[in-house]
């Protein structure tokens, strides 16, 4: 199930900064996402875990940290079409687990995002409790 929006407060009493995260949906690859790495090879892998910030893929192979790439993949019935970038990859019992964030996404894609992943979320209850 989604994690919700998550605070944390700074280390030190004096820092009052309260820090929000964007929910995460855990995908557990049921999503597949296509990712065009810059010399137009492309490469598929299952996400993970995805929110409006970035997310986390189940790769065969690891990129390259810091490698910018185009990822586009379905969720509900929207297309998104993002260019993100490649974090630093952790080894997983079968493949590779590697998070990524997005990275010169406007404020309509984001929206747009946070509305499919809301939609999935909504969709995925009531198959739940339908007990599809």
């Amino acid at each position: 199930m989604p994690e919700r929006d998550q605070t944390t407060a700074a280390a030190t009493p004096g820092d009052a900064k309260v820090i929000s995260r964007p929910f995460r949906v855990k995908l557990r690859g049921s999503v597949l996402v296509l990712m065009r790495l810059p010399n137009k090879r492309d490469v598929r892998a299952a996400i993970h875990q995805l929110s409006v910030t970035g997310g986390v893929v189940h790769l065969e192979k690891p990129l390259d940290e810091k490698l910018q790439v185009e990822m586009v993949f379905h969720i509900g019935e929207a297309t998104v079409r993002e260019k993100a970038q490649m974090l630093f990859p952790m080894w997983a019992t079968q493949g590779w687990m590697q998070p990524f964030r997005f990275i010169e996404m406007s404020d309509a894609s984001r929206t747009d995002l946070d509305a499919s992943l809301k939609s999935y979320l909504g969709d995925a209850a009531k198959g739940a409790s339908s007990g599809a």
